[in-house]
């Protein structure tokens, strides 16, 4: 099902995804940054034919920013519209203010309150370790204490994927509830194979050629190596250029679609990382 809609995912990583699904378990994908891990999520949500939401994680997010918060505009509005009719009762204001129309839903919520759905928590090492305790306190019973509401339960679960660069250690406490898979840098055919299938027009021996040139370039002592979404824009950039070859001419002009710091392009341009040649 997933290579129906152009992710090739090796056997480890279909029966992670298949055990994560039928066992009810976050699925906790780990690897370097480009690996595919975001674009899994999105691949597993056309899969399931289910709304994909995404709560990108940063150092300072708090619980208000991922769960709820209150739509103080509207209940503004409210207010002055209430006080235009003459309504004076403050305990009626105050229940009408609190309603569930006022609520304005955060990635976590809106994943609790959307059957199907799959909940996208992407790169939590850049989160605290106070928003990890959160996180798994909901992942632990699927469900949301809204005070002024009371609980909100989950009828059927999302299906949850979150995304590590490790940039730092997440705690044992979350990876142990969830199916754990390390995701490596494509081998080489794999990669040819998915750049053919993922940039129209790229012909196998172009695709060769530039999975053979990433090969080194993740060889070599770079700040950021390529993943395989460099490689698919290195492959689109050849293409709109019209190129068949990846000559070292072409490879250069285009190195700004694979390595993103110029510290990265100028050891590949003095070492001859991007000669032509092709492995396999």
């Amino acid at each position: 099902m997933l290579r129906e809609q152009a992710y090739l995912a090796d056997e480890g990583l279909a029966t992670a995804c298949f055990l994560a699904l039928r066992m009810g378990r976050p699925l906790f994908l780990e690897g370097e940054a480009g690996v595919g891990k975001t674009e899994l999520a999105k691949t597993l949500a056309a899969v399931l034919g289910a709304p994909l939401i995404r709560l990108q994680c940063y150092e300072g997010l708090d619980a208000s920013q991922a769960l709820y918060d209150w739509d103080f505009a509207r209940q503004l509005l409210h207010l002055k519209a209430a006080e235009a009719a003459g309504i004076t009762d403050a305990a009626r204001l105050e229940g009408e203010l609190y309603d569930r129309r006022f609520l304005i839903a955060r990635p976590l919520l809106a994943a609790l309150e959307t059957q199907p759905s799959v909940l996208l928590v992407d790169e939590i090492d850049r989160g605290d370790d106070e928003f990890e305790a959160f996180l798994l306190e909901i992942l632990s019973d699927y469900t949301i204490s809204v005070p002024e509401l009371g609980t909100i339960r989950a009828d059927r679960p999302p299906v949850v994927i979150l995304t590590s660069n490790r940039t730092r250690e997440v705690h044992d406490a979350l990876k142990r509830r969830c199916i754990y898979h390390w995701l490596e840098h494509p081998s080489f055919e794999r990669e040819v194979a998915i750049l053919t299938r993922r940039v129209p027009g790229c012909a196998e021996d172009l695709a060769a050629q530039v999975a053979t040139a990433a090969g080194r370039l993740r060889a070599a002592d770079l700040v950021k190596p390529p993943g395989i979404a460099e490689t698919l824009d290195w492959a689109e950039a050849l293409l709109t250029l019209g190129a068949r070859d990846l000559d070292p001419s072409l490879a250069a002009a285009t190195l700004g679609a694979v390595l993103k710091h110029r510290e990265d392009q100028v050891v590949a341009l003095k070492d001859g990382l991007l000669a032509h040649g092709r492995r396999g």
